[in-house]
C-alpha cells in the first residue's frame, strides 16, 4: 500500500503515559521503511531503464550517423559511377564516329581507286581495240595487195589455205562493252 507525504504528515500516534505508543510508532516506521524501500527499488529500476534507454538512443544515434555516412558515400559512389559511365559512353561514341569516318574515308579511297582502275581498263580497251582494228586493217590491205598481185599473175585464189572474204572484220558486230 503506497504511503504519501500527506499520510506521513497527518499520521497521529496514540499518546501513552511517557510519550507515544511504541508499537504504533514502530509499526508506522515499518510501513514507511517498506514504502521507502519500494520507492528506492523503483527509483533504481527507473534509473537502470533510463540508462538503457540512453544507451539505446546513443546506439541509434551512432547508427544514424553511420547510415548517413554510408548514404553519402553511396551517393558519391553512385555519382562517380554515373560520371564514369557517361565518360565511357562518350568515348565509345567518339570512337564509333572516328571508326565510321575512317570506314567512309577508306570506302571513298577504294571507290576512287576502282574508278581509276575502271578508267585505266577502258583506256586499255580503247587502245586494244584501236590496235586490233589497225592490225586487221593492215592484214586486209596486205590481202588486198596479195589479191591484186595474184590477179596480175593469173593465180587462182582457191589454192590458198583460206579464201579471203570481202569483209573479215565486222566492226558493227564487235561489241567493246563485252570486254
Amino acid at each position: 500500500m503506497p504511503i504519501t507525504p500527506i499520510d506521513i504528515q497527518q499520521h497521529q500516534f496514540k499518546n501513552r503515559l511517557f510519550g507515544y505508543d511504541k508499537g504504533g510508532v514502530d509499526h508506522f516506521l515499518e510501513i514507511i521503511a517498506d514504502e521507502l524501500e519500494r520507492l528506492l527499488r523503483q527509483n533504481q529500476e527507473l534509473k537502470e531503464d533510463l540508462n538503457r534507454s540512453r544507451s539505446s538512443i546513443e546506439e541509434m544515434k551512432a547508427r544514424e550517423v553511420t547510415l548517413r555516412e554510408t548514404l553519402l558515400t553511396t551517393q558519391k559512389v553512385t555519382d562517380e559511377l554515373k560520371a564514369t559511365a557517361r565518360r565511357e559512353a562518350e568515348l565509345l561514341i567518339n570512337e564509333g564516329k572516328l571508326q565510321a569516318e575512317r570506314i567512309v574515308r577508306e570506302s571513298d579511297e577504294r571507290r576512287l581507286q576502282l574508278i581509276g582502275e575502271i578508267q585505266e581498263l577502258k583506256r586499255q580497251k580503247v587502245t586494244f581495240e584501236s590496235s586490233l582494228k589497225a592490225l586487221v586493217e593492215s592484214h586486209l590491205r596486205l590481202l588486198d595487195l596479195d589479191r591484186g598481185e595474184a590477179d596480175d599473175k593469173g593465180e587462182n585464189h582457191d589454192s590458198l589455205p583460206f579464201a579471203p572474204q570481202e569483209e573479215v572484220f565486222d566492226q558493227d558486230a564487235f561489241d567493246p562493252e563485252e570486254m
